[in-house]
């Protein structure tokens, strides 16, 4: 029987496929295409995602799509299969999964073209340069663009932050935006690169002789050269004719590295994330599946871009948890470029100093080739890690008198401070010295934090802000005073200190303004900045040859976390921190503040290393049955009226228990560890199975009925496989 239905997903959080007959007076769309669909009583765009022989509804209820979007695929058949083992394994809705990873544009409906690359140019009025040196970036555009036009991507690489000086030079009618005709291509110079040392040189020689899908584990301890393997595989690549696919974690990493990677392969690498412009995503998306880009640097959601000719997929630092997403579509970057290389046919390499347990079990199974990097390129030496004891010490704020003898002799010396404090702000509390008053967030069950500069509380898990008070809202005593201390305190205190010195923040406040990170950044790399205090954003991928001196100012705060994740990523920080330390000539120290100095973890990563200590903690986590030697699965439910959520999740679980669960444990229902986030209650159910196969099954059987449930729309739901966090 000739196959004559369309199976189309539509971008809805329902768990089905719709059926739809193909255009009147046209041929069968074939898979891969948008076509614009009735959907109740509005057109939605859907996208093919297969043909049937016939469908479950009659034929008088089955409408015809109305037009098709697209003249060829718009995915290829890898990318296709991988979304659908992706809704597969994590039980989502097909329009979530086949659609929603799509561009916005191409998600409304626009044309898949490419857009036109541009370049700036001088215009007639521009000023000479020397009037403009009060204006150091606007200058220094000015300059670019004297000998004629330059490709907005060959300015990404020249003048990175560029864009808020040339809005600034635009709207003065000084420069002009014009077609690039070409400028790209022709403005590249490939920079020399270093030679490899020998274990580099093994590792890409180990890569390169991959014929088909292999998965590699690049451990190799921070500053041993793991982006010049990158970089050299990718070249092998690159003499075939095809093409690399490179994931980092966060945005803040994607500017220097595709200034690193544009410095060797040029106007060929294009970077896809959330912070670009809808025109720029499309831009990238298009560019890669078209094959002009060579080289694609993403975030998460790049592993469901579509290339041309794969031949090399890179997931740098594999271990972070911002690969794994959190809301929506909830699937692991780093997982799914696994697959996506298995389904391709090319090798994968899992890039990391701290390598994720789960990726280390990989390793010793077999699964994926171990490549280790255990010394830093150069000359450049491991830093030496130290537990300061800080109990019964009078501090300044969150700082030592041991360390801030430290920072005045690294100081003293010409070099460069980090201090290192996961808690941005200026207190995580407002306190009333009178009666013991805290403000609370009414939406949520935590604290308001003071970020003092702002002038205003912030809760840092809904965003609600409200003014600063002046007075106590218990006893109206006058008497408030900050407790305990975020980096916009040390900061402060650091400034009081060094008064000499100049102190530079970085964190999500200092770098809100697009293009500030970046400068933050240069700020450092150029010596501008002589001590650094930030917040994760500080410890990961960055490369500061002048800092010889790393302060970890509260090492305690992952050391009694419920999760059973929490010392692993202490392990992690603590590592990558240390990393960013002794990079160039100089040694590196490395000073860890606790009031735990007798703590096991702490020692254990002292006497062994992050290598050592994650030995240690795969077998403790074998014993204890948690992943890798495990599989979960987290049910959340969150409602407006406080026993909903926990109401529904019994029902869930009496379903199970209906349906048969032989081989799976099922954990609570519980309240969430925060009950009450953003004006809702939360609860959660944990599944956990020694093997996959009965989680699936289970799933499979259970989410259709649970959908039923009557209080299923009455609150708020969603299913996450393999959590990155369960409490």
């Amino acid at each position: 029987m000739p196959r004559t239905i369309l199976k189309v997903a539509v971008d809805v959080p329902l768990r089905r496929l719709f059926d739809y007959l193909p255009i009147l007076d046209a041929g069968l769309p074939p898979v891969g295409v948008r076509v614009r669909v009735p959907f109740g009583r509005r057109n939605q765009v859907g996208l093919v995602v297969g043909h049937a022989s016939h469908s479950e509804l009659s034929q008088p209820q089955l409408r015809h799509a109305e037009e098709s979007l697209d003249a060829t695929p718009l995915l290829p058949p890898g990318v296709l299969e991988l979304l659908r083992r992706a809704a597969d394994y994590y039980h989502g809705a097909p329009g979530e999964v086949f659609v929603g990873t799509l561009p916005g544009p191409l998600r409304a409906g626009r044309p898949a073209q490419l857009r036109t690359p541009k370049a700036w140019q001088l215009t007639l009025t521009a000023p000479s340069v020397d009037s403009l040196r009060r204006a150091p970036r606007q200058a220094a555009l000015l300059r670019l663009l004297e000998a004629g036009a330059v490709a907005e991507s060959v300015l990404d690489q020249a003048l990175p932050g560029w864009r808020p000086a040339a809005r600034i030079l635009a709207g003065k009618e000084w420069i002009s935006r014009v077609a690039a005709r070409g400028v790209e291509a022709a403005c590249h110079v490939a920079q020399p690169h270093p030679d490899l040392n020998p274990a580099q040189a093994e590792a890409v020689a180990a890569i390169g002789a991959a014929d088909g899908y292999a998965a590699y584990l690049l451990d190799g301890v921070t500053g041993s050269g793991k982006t010049e393997v990158y970089l050299a595989a990718i070249e092998q690549v690159l003499a075939q004719g095809r093409q690399a696919l490179v994931l980092v974690p966060e945005i803040s990493l994607t500017p220097q590295t595709e200034a690193r990677f544009r410095a060797r392969f040029g106007a060929a690498v294009v970077v896809l994330h959330s912070g670009l412009a809808d025109g720029e995503r499309l831009a990238a998306w298009l560019a890669a599946a078209s094959g002009r880009a060579t080289v694609l640097i993403g975030t998460r959601s790049a592993v469901f871009a579509p290339l041309a000719r794969p031949g090399l997929i890179v997931v740098d630092e594999e271990h972070d948890s911002s690969y794994k997403q959190q809301d929506g579509f909830r699937y692991h970057a780093r997982d799914m470029a696994v697959l996506r290389a298995r389904i391709e046919g090319v090798p994968v390499v899992l890039g990391s100093a701290t390598p994720s347990l789960e990726s280390l079990a990989h390793g010793r199974s077999g699964h994926y080739r171990t490549l280790h990097l255990r010394e830093r390129a150069g000359t450049a030496r491991l830093p030496r890690l130290e537990l300061l004891d800080v109990r019964h010490q009078r501090m300044a704020g969150l700082v030592s008198p041991a360390l801030i003898a430290a920072v005045r002799e690294e100081l003293a010396r010409g070099q460069q401070v980090m201090l290192f404090l996961n808690r941005r702000g200026y207190a995580p509390v407002l306190l009333c010295h009178a009666c013991g008053w805290v403000p609370k967030c009414d939406r949520c069950d935590a604290h308001y934090t003071l970020h003092r500069g702002r002038q205003l509380l912030l809760c840092h898990h809904c965003a609600r802000e409200r003014p600063l008070p002046t007075n106590c809202g218990g006893c109206g005593v006058r008497e408030l005073i900050p407790v305990g201390a975020g980096t916009e305190r040390i900061e402060a205190d650091l400034t009081a200190l060094f008064p000499d010195h100049r102190v530079l923040r970085v964190d999500r406040d200092s770098t809100r303004r697009r293009g500030a990170l970046d400068e933050h950044l240069s700020a450092v790399r150029d010596g501008h900045a002589d001590i650094l205090v930030g917040t994760q954003m500080l410890a990961k991928g960055h490369h500061f040859p002048a800092v010889t001196l790393v302060g970890i100012l509260d090492a305690d705060q992952g050391l009694f976390a419920a999760d059973f994740r929490a010392t692993e990523r202490l392990a992690q920080v603590i590592h990558q921190v240390a990393g960013r330390c002794g990079r160039g000539e100089q040694p590196g120290r490395v000073l860890i503040q606790t009031h735990q100095p007798q703590h096991p973890v702490l020692h254990a990563l002292l006497r062994g290393g992050y290598s050592g200590f994650a030995s240690a903690l795969l077998i403790e986590r074998e014993a204890a049955g948690w992943p890798p030697y495990s599989h979960l699965a987290l049910l959340r439910a969150e409602s407006i009226k406080p026993q909903d959520a926990q109401r529904f999740l019994g029902a869930t679980l009496s379903l199970a228990q209906t349906l048969g669960h032989s081989g799976v444990d099922l954990l609570g229902p519980v309240p969430a560890p925060m009950p009450k986030r953003a004006g809702r209650y939360r609860a959660q159910l944990l599944l956990q199975a020694p093997r996959r196969a009965p989680l699936h099954a289970l799933l499979r059987a259970w989410l259709p009925e649970l959908e039923q449930l009557p209080l299923a729309r009455r609150v708020r739901w969603s299913l996450d496989v393999d959590p990155a966090d369960i409490y």
